[in-house]
This record gives C-alpha cells, structure tokens and sequence, in this order.
C-alpha cells in the first residue's frame, strides 16, 4: 500500500495535469522546459557530428587533392573553413548543455521543494531518497557530457593541427607522417558521439519516467 500511495504521489506532482495551475512550483511548467531544452541539445549534437563528419571528408579530400597537384589554396581555404564550422558548432553545443545543467538543477529543486512542504514524513522520506540518487546519477551524467564536449573540442583543435601539418607536408611534398594522425582523429569521432547521447537518453529518462524508478536503478 506505501508503495501504491508513494507512486500515485509522484505521478500528482510530476504528470497530472490538474496540478499545472495548482502546483506553487509549476513543476509542469519546469519540466516542459527542461523537455524543450533537452530536444535542443540533441539538435546541436546532430548538428556537430555532421559538421565534424564533413571536416573529416574535407580533411581527406584535402590530402588527396594535395597529392596529386591539384589547386592547394583553394582546397586549404576550403577545409578551413568546414573546420571552423565545427568550431563553432562546438561551441553551440557547450551553450546549450550549460543550458541543459540550469534547467535540471531548477526542476530537481523545484520536486524538492514541493517535496519538503509535504505533512506526511513517509512519502516525504521516500521522494527525498529518490529524488536525491536520481539527482546524484544525473549530475553524473552531465559531468561525462562536459567532458566529452571537452573531447570534442580537442578533436578541432587536432584536426587543425594536421591541416598546418599538411601545408608543410605540402611544401616537402611528403604526405606519409600525416596519415596516423588523421586515422586517430576519425577513430575519436564515434566515442566522443556516443558519450554526448547517453546525456540525451539520460535527460529523457528524467522527464518521461518516474522518479522512484529512477531512484532506484
């Protein structure tokens, strides 16, 4: 029966929709937003894995064009700038998980609060306890993002890096050095990704289930 009384609790503060008006945290109103803000960040990490797919197809075009002749200026100018869209689609990305960050911790404080103004100490105890590890698991998670932004970011600045390596090579015509460095850069690309979508999955899981489940894994 607690455990009945505590998972109707949960689903009044966080699902119903009578509670949109009613609720003096707006708990609907929060975690829309943080729904909204999730969908953003998926968008810019879509966004950057095309940009980054497309600098690495113009990195290898680059290195091609430039062993067999032909126009080195425009083809540098060309990568370059693809590089520098990456740049900024990083960038993008790292404002919008910042975002991410502060609409989290608003609506954990905003289920806490309402959590604390309960009488009944039992369901009081129990959506602390759960709302707390899904805080502690999700702040995990958002720590692993930044790192992986951190990651994707050393991955442009390494790339251009190879593209101030191959202007050399260029000059010298030696293009053989060059190749471990590119094939390490395409080999970061997937995990890099795949670390920036367990953020998303994660961030899902918050909005679309409840918090005794998530407490509990």
């Amino acid at each position: 029966m607690k455990k009945v009384f505590c998972i109707s609790l949960i689903s009044s503060l966080l699902f119903v929709s009578c509670w949109k008006d009613k609720s003096p945290e707006d708990l609907i109103r929060l975690k829309d937003k943080f729904k909204s803000q999730v969908s953003d960040f998926e968008n810019k990490k879509e966004n950057a894995n095309k940009n980054v797919n497309k600098g690495l197809e113009s990195l290898n075009a680059l290195k091609s064009a430039l062993e067999e002749t032909k126009n080195e200026d425009k083809e540098f100018a060309r990568v370059y700038g693809d590089w520098e869209k990456v740049d900024r689609r990083v960038e993008n990305l790292d404002e919008e998980y910042e975002n991410l960050k502060e609409k989290a911790a608003n609506l954990f404080t905003a289920m806490e609060t309402q959590t604390n103004s309960l009488s009944d100490k039992t369901a009081k105890k129990t959506l602390s306890n759960a709302i707390d590890k899904a805080r502690s698991k999700y702040n995990g998670t958002l720590a692993n993002t930044s790192k992986a932004i951190d990651k994707l970011r050393l991955l442009h600045g390494d790339a251009v890096e190879v593209v101030k390596a191959l202007e050399v090579a260029a000059a010298l015509n030696s293009f053989d050095n060059i190749n471990d460095q590119m094939k390490s850069i395409e080999g970061r690309v997937d995990g890099i990704m795949l670390e920036l979508n367990v953020a998303v999955v994660e961030s899902k899981k918050l909005y679309e289930k409840k918090i005794t489940e998530l407490g509990d894994e």
